[in-house]
């Protein structure tokens, strides 16, 4: 087990705010059917505090014992520290095997500190659904949903290598109405009167812009200078 799981010093400033905001989520009701569990599967009393009943790690080891035997293959009597601190990891080890997922369980020191009693309490909540799924009678927790694995004749597999899916489009229903040739002029038209087809091969669609109401009022024709009745050395004055 890493070091991890032991190093944490105690909560100031935002750690502590912290920490009473996580207190406030624990759940006194699930800590009691918790509790009915565990001395029901190991014969033990746990004790006035449930988590306090808990920080030497040696029901933890001797409960999961009941639910995988051989999952602790010692556990500590010894009230000192590391001894205890070693139950809890060795707990953490055998659920972990067992099937609950790492993301759901507690450090050592959750349990040991006093740290986060709410992540121990989802812990053993996570562990009653994994026993739940393994076919143990529990009355806390939520049964994991079992794997359905499907199994396909040869056949049919060959078939659907057959099939091309919808994710990669169909041409149902397709056809080459419409189409022009390569090469060939495309006729354009306008989209708003609603026509069917265009009106004729010069008519060019107003979305491309349109010449309606254009004149050369006061258009500028470039001339040359022999136009304008000027010899080729002359000047042309300006305005």
């Amino acid at each position: 087990m890493s070091s991890a799981h032991f190093n944490r010093g105690p909560a100031y400033g935002l750690s502590a705010e912290v920490k009473n905001k996580l207190a406030q989520k624990y759940d006194h009701q699930r800590e009691q059917e918790l509790r009915e569990w565990i001395e029901g599967v190991t014969g033990r009393r746990i004790g006035n505090n449930f988590m306090d009943g808990l920080k030497d790690g040696i029901i933890l080891c001797e409960f999961i014992n009941k639910l995988q035997p051989g999952s602790v293959k010692k556990v500590n009597e010894s009230t000192q520290n590391w001894h205890q601190l070693e139950n809890i990891g060795n707990f953490i080890k055998a659920i972990t095997k067992y099937g609950v997922k790492p993301h759901d369980i507690f450090e050592a020191n959750d349990l040991f500190e006093n740290t986060n009693h709410t992540q121990v309490q989802s812990t053993l909540l996570a562990l009653a659904s994994m026993a739940k799924t393994k076919g143990n009678k529990v009355n806390v927790g939520v049964k994991y949903a079992e794997k359905q694995e499907r199994r396909f004749e040869p056949e049919k597999l060959r078939e659907g290598r057959n099939i091309i899916g919808l994710q990669m489009g169909t041409n149902k229903f397709a056809s080459q109405q419409g189409m022009t040739a390569y090469g060939t002029r495309r006729h354009l038209y306008d989209p708003k009167l609603g026509t069917d087809q265009p009106l004729d091969q010069a008519t060019i669609s107003l979305q491309m812009g349109t010449n309606k109401g254009a004149s050369q009022v006061r258009v500028v024709v470039s001339r040359t200078p022999g136009e304008m009745g000027l010899g080729s050395g002359a000047a042309i004055p300006l305005a």
